[in-house]
Order: structure tokens, then C-alpha cells, then sequence
């Protein structure tokens, strides 16, 4: 069996200006396929200052120093790519990983920033962000491909495709069945880089005072892939984004073990309004939201004050409906609790909007959730050009 044999071990360097929806996807989709994975910081502490938000890692990249891996994996970003591809310790690891024939990877920046400076793609095909092709070109083959194996080498494009990239690392590490596997689980969508598509019924405008203010409460136990593309996502897009943790300190640690820090406790949150409440899922943080009065009070008022409200995976059958919030509306929800909504006929769809109530289904629903969000919020080109810029549409 499969689970009998040793983890492999994964390191992932961050630095301030890493991309945090990349270094999320890659060291939570890696964690659920059974790695060993090593969050390091190439910075002096452990608090990394990513692109939207901050990340906390395991360890400093110096203890890693003398450590074996069977797979080193470099977020991209910037500067994040520029501080990984400026350290040291990290440039010998992935050459020595390089020279011995064991798997690197890196997406975004990182192809043509880091490892192109350092000479490990030569005479190999690549890929990377549009705007790096031409660098990339120069230390590599460079090719379109959203995801690019050569020998041990792994390159991928942007944030829009990292989750696509994290699963050809599951299948490099664990084979194409286990890949396959997660993919199903993550309910990843088969057409990669083709328009995304939400199903809207009773449409109604959402119509924010300026730019929208979006409360995104978090929880120990939050599905940190969820969460972090709900908030990049809609900060990139101009929204005014508070994350509030539900819990009794700012640092929450998430549903694979990903550290993250909201903005404010949910009491601070609750002095204010909001044009849009979102929660992201988890099996273990949706319960710690149903049980928070002041939160499905917040969702109440929201609902009986006609302003727009979501969630997605669990939060929708675990939160929503317990509370009578989904009453008289058509939802979605992470396909095994969606035999706990009341009413099951939109389930199939990826994103529904019924109003003002917009739900998703998991965590390979979440670019498209943020999007559709941005769509009501912005209008469709906007959201499309934003899709288009992550490389999550083809640009």
C-alpha cells in the first residue's frame, strides 16, 4: 500500500513579495497527497509579507541547509522571485538537486527569475508568466505550455495555474492515479484556460458604495486554497477586503496546516458594514462558524438588509442552511455535504448566484467563485481581464 511508504519530502521557500495563492496551492494540494512538506523563508524571520497578505513559514531557509528533498518547488512573484533567486542557501539546494536528477519545479516569475540565473534550465523546454517568456527565452526553451515537464524540471505560468501545476507535482511524486484522485477530490475543471461560467438566477445588481467592502472571516481549520484566492483575488480587483479571524488570536493555522493572519478579530469586524460577507469552507472551521453567533447574526442582517452574501465547500450546508439562510434559494456545496441542503437542484453548477446569495462547491471552484464575485461586483469584462492576467484564462 501506498500509505506504507516513507512521505516524500517537499521544501517550498517564501519570501517577501511571494505570490500567496501559488505558495498556497503548492504546499496544500502537496500536503493532501501525503508530502512531508517544508514551508522555509528566505527572509530573517518566519512572517513572510506576500503578495495580499502575509504567510508564516515552518522554518528559516538556513536549517534546510542539509537537508534532502525529493522535490524543492519555488512560488513565483515580485519581487518574491527576485529574494528567492538572491538567497544563497536555496541557489545551492536546487543546483545540487539539479546536478543529482531529482525534481525542482517553479512557476510564474521563478522559471526565467531564479532558476534561468542559475543555469538549471538549459536545453530544457520551460514555461512561465507572459510577461517573462522573453527573459526565460534566453536561459531556456521557451514554451506556452500552462504546465511544462522536461526531465526533472517542472514550470508553470501564473497563479491561474498553480493548482493544475501542484497536481502534475503530485503525479511526478506519487503517480497519475493518486493525481487523478485529487483532482476529482479538489473538483479541479477538465478545461483548463477556456472562459469560467456561473450560473445566475434571479438576477439582481450589486450595487457597493465605492470600491466594495468584503468581510472574509476565518477559522482554525479554514480551506486555505479558499480563502487566500477569495482575498487576493478581490484585493487585485480593487475591493476592500477585511479578513477577520473567528478564533481568539489573529493566526489561524488552516485546514493543511498553512499558517495565516487575519486582518482583525470578528469583534472589531462586527463594528462595521459590509457590501459583500464570504466564507470560505473547511470541515473543520465551517462548525466553528455556525456555532459564532455574532457571525450568523452579521449574515442575517446582511440577508434581511438585501446585501449580497456567499460561501463556499462546506460553509453553505454546514453555516448557511442550519441558519434558514439558504430558505427559498438555490445554493451549491461541497458535493459530499450537499445532500444537506433542502434544495438540491443547482447543485451540479460550479458557482450560483440566486440574488444576492452567491455559493461555490470547493476548493477547485475558488478562482471561479472570486471571479464571479468580481463579475456582480465589476461586471464581466473586468472579471475576465483579471482571469486572463492570473493565466487562469488564456491571455
Amino acid at each position: 500500500m501506498a500509505s506504507a511508504s516513507p512521505a516524500k519530502k517537499v521544501l517550498v521557500p517564501i519570501a517577501n513579495g511571494t505570490e500567496r495563492i501559488e505558495a498556497v496551492t503548492i504546499i496544500d494540494v502537496l500536503r493532501r497527497a501525503g508530502a512531508d512538506v517544508t514551508v522555509a523563508s528566505v527572509e530573517k524571520q518566519l512572517r513572510v509579507e506576500a503578495c495580499n497578505g502575509v504567510i508564516i513559514a515552518d522554518v528559516l531557509i538556513s536549517d534546510c541547509s542539509k537537508s534532502v528533498f525529493d522535490l524543492i518547488t519555488l512560488p513565483g512573484g515580485v519581487p518574491g522571485a527576485a529574494n528567492l533567486k538572491n538567497n544563497e542557501v536555496l541557489e545551492s539546494l536546487v543546483k545540487k538537486q539539479a546536478a543529482d536528477g531529482k525534481l525542482y519545479a517553479a512557476i510564474c516569475a521563478s522559471p526565467a527569475v531564479a532558476f534561468g540565473s542559475w543555469g538549471v534550465l538549459k536545453g530544457l523546454k520551460a514555461t512561465g508568466y507572459p510577461s517573462f517568456m522573453e527573459q526565460l527565452a534566453s536561459s531556456a526553451i521557451a514554451v506556452e505550455s500552462r504546465v511544462q515537464v522536461d526531465g526533472t524540471a517542472v514550470t508553470s505560468r501564473g497563479p491561474g495555474t498553480a493548482m493544475e501545476f501542484a497536481v502534475v507535482l503530485v503525479e511526478q511524486l506519487y503517480g497519475k492515479e493518486k493525481a487523478d484522485e485529487l483532482s476529482e477530490f479538489l473538483i479541479l475543471r477538465s478545461n483548463h484556460g477556456d472562459e469560467y461560467i456561473i450560473t445566475e438566477l434571479n438576477p439582481v445588481e450589486w450595487i457597493p458604495n465605492d470600491s466594495p467592502k468584503i468581510l472574509v472571516p476565518i477559522a482554525n481549520g479554514t480551506e486555505e486554497m479558499e480563502a487566500v484566492m477569495i482575498i487576493d483575488i478581490l484585493r487585485r480587483a480593487g475591493a476592500n477586503v477585511v479578513v477577520a479571524s473567528v478564533e481568539d488570536q489573529l493566526e489561524i493555522v488552516a485546514c493543511c496546516k498553512v499558517k495565516l493572519e487575519a486582518d482583525v478579530l470578528l469583534d472589531e469586524a462586527a463594528k462595521l458594514s459590509y457590501d459583500l460577507i464570504v466564507l470560505p469552507g473547511g470541515l473543520d472551521s465551517a462548525p466553528t462558524f455556525a456555532k459564532s453567533e455574532k457571525l450568523v447574526n452579521m449574515l442575517k442582517k446582511q440577508r434581511d438588509s438585501q446585501r449580497p452574501y456567499g460561501a463556499i465547500c462546506a460553509s453553505p450546508a454546514q453555516v448557511l442552511e442550519p441558519h434558514g439562510l439558504l430558505k427559498g434559494k438555490k445554493a451549491t456545496a461541497f458535493p459530499p455535504m450537499c445532500d444537506k441542503l433542502s434544495d438540491k437542484s443547482e447543485i451540479e453548477n460550479r458557482v450560483v448566484v440566486d440574488g444576492n446569495l452567491i455559493t461555490s462547491r470547493g476548493p477547485g471552484t475558488s478562482m471561479e467563485f472570486a471571479l464571479g464575485i468580481i463579475e456582480k461586483f465589476f461586471g464581466r469584462k473586468k472579471a475576465i481581464e483579471r482571469a486572463k492576467i492570473m493565466v487562469f484564462v488564456h491571455p
